[in-house]
C-alpha cells in the first residue's frame, strides 16, 4: 500500500527532480502548501505574500523505500540550515519544511531533523507544519524531464542535488 508525504525545500522543480530518481517513488507532484491563499497561482506564490511554500507531494511504496529514507533524502539534498532560502531563491516560499500527513509522519520528521542536526555543525531550520495542498499548474509538473534541462537555473541547481542523492543513497537511485 502506498504512502504519501509532502516536503518543501526550495524550488519545487529541484525537489521533484530528486524524488523522481528514487526507486520506490511512484509519483511526485509539485504544488503549494502552508499558506492562507486558496488555490494560489505560481505568480502569487512567487510574491512571498501567500504564506505558501513550493513543495512536492511524494507518493512511495514503503516496502521499497521507507519514510525514514524519504526524509533523510530530503534533508540531505538541500540545505536545511538556510532560513527562508535555498541558494539564490529567497523568501518564505523557499523555506525548508515537512508537512506530515499523520502523527507517525510527524514523529519521523522530528527524528529526521534530529539526525541531521547530530551530523552537521549548523542546526536545521526545517519546520514541521500543517497545510492544505494545492497542485501547481501543469507546466510545473515533471519540469526537469522537459523544459528544465534547457533552463540555465535548473542546470546549475539540479545536477548537484542529484549527485548528493547518488552519493549518499546509491542503493535507492534509479539507473
Amino acid at each position: 500500500m502506498s504512502e504519501t508525504t509532502i516536503v518543501a525545500g526550495g524550488c519545487f522543480w529541484c525537489t521533484e527532480a530528486v524524488f523522481k530518481d528514487v526507486i520506490g517513488v511512484e509519483s511526485v507532484e509539485s504544488g503549494y502548501i502552508g499558506g492562507d491563499a486558496e488555490y494560489p497561482t505560481y505568480k502569487q506564490v512567487c510574491t512571498g505574500t501567500t504564506g505558501h511554500a513550493e513543495g512536492v507531494k511524494v507518493t512511495f511504496d514503503p516496502e521499497t523505500v521507507s519514510l525514514t529514507e524519504i526524509y533523510d533524502m530530503f534533508m540531505g539534498t538541500h540545505d536545511p540550515s538556510q532560513l527562508n532560502r535555498q541558494g539564490n531563491d529567497v523568501g518564505t516560499q523557499y523555506r525548508s519544511a515537512i508537512f506530515p500527513m499523520s502523527d507517525e509522519q510527524r514523529e519521523e520528521a522530528q527524528k529526521a531533523i534530529a539526525r541531521w542536526n547530530e551530523s552537521h555543525d549548523a542546526d536545521a531550520v526545517t519546520t514541521i507544519e500543517d497545510g492544505k495542498w494545492y497542485p501547481a499548474e501543469d507546466y510545473h509538473q515533471e519540469y526537469w524531464e522537459g523544459e528544465g534541462q534547457r533552463n540555465p537555473y535548473c542546470m546549475a541547481v539540479i545536477p548537484p542535488k542529484l549527485m548528493k542523492l547518488r552519493k549518499s543513497f546509491a542503493d535507492k537511485v534509479k539507473n
